[in-house]
């Protein structure tokens, strides 16, 4: 399988800081591989990098073997990003910040149909589509994130602490997201510290300690507590 994510010896300082040291990553078509860490290991920076928010000091972010710095706007076509806080626009509907953003990402042929069965594969209820986004819970934005991603038809999925605030129902319904996507193709990098989520939907995951990838584990090689084990050895 090709690799649509890969980071190669990739780092970035700040004037004196490291705040991250020679990466090397791959995520394949249809992973969902799980960064770890403790606040300041690196993992938003790594995502920051390969959506061209920042710039490398050294070595390259690809996305679908193009280098990110070189290629950013067609890179960003192949992505979808969600937040901890997905940004849409709070006084308009699902349905019309689905049709904004989608219509940003150069698909503007979709039909009504085409919209509505976007935001139902993605879990949004039918009553919420027209509705605006203000009244919405955090699991619905995501929803709402997760429809935009297919209708970009994007191949890679960016997550940064996606199921922080989430109730274990709202969290429950996202893991469904990530493996159906995942069966589609999509290639998925998601940043968290959820040690229980990580086991549940990840396939793989590498823990990351000031800057540094320190570990990569096969999640159906380990279970639960020796997860938790292994990542608050590394963390002393």
């Amino acid at each position: 399988m090709a690799a649509m994510l890969e980071a190669v010896s990739l780092r970035k300082e700040y004037g004196s800081k490291v705040a991250l040291k020679g990466l090397n990553l791959k995520v394949e078509e249809g992973e969902i591989y799980c960064l770890l860490g403790a606040n300041g290991a690196g993992k938003s920076t790594t995502i920051n990098l390969f959506l061209d928010f920042i710039r490398p000091s050294s070595g390259q972010a690809r996305i679908d073997g193009m280098v990110v710095s070189e290629n950013p706007v067609e890179t960003k076509r192949r992505l979808a990003y969600i937040p901890e806080i997905v940004m849409l626009y709070r006084n308009l509907t699902g349905m019309e910040n689905l049709r904004y953003f989608t219509a940003l990402a150069g698909h503007d042929d979709y039909s009504e149909a085409d919209y509505l069965g976007f935001l139902r594969r993605a879990g949004l209820p039918d009553f919420a589509t027209h509705s605006r986004i203000q009244g919405y819970s955090k699991g619905m934005r995501q929803k709402v994130g997760i429809a935009i991603a297919l209708a970009k038809k994007a191949k890679v999925l960016l997550l940064d602490e996606p199921t922080s605030g989430l109730d274990p129902k709202a969290s429950n319904e996202f893991s469904d997201l990530l493996r159906n996507l995942s069966a589609d193709g999509v290639a998925v990098l998601m940043a968290t510290h959820d040690l229980f989520r990580v086991k549940e939907v990840g396939t793989r995951a590498g823990i990351m300690r000031l800057g540094e990838l320190v570990d990569e584990i096969e999640t159906s090689q380990i279970g639960h507590t020796d997860l938790e084990a292994l990542y608050l050895r590394h963390m002393h």
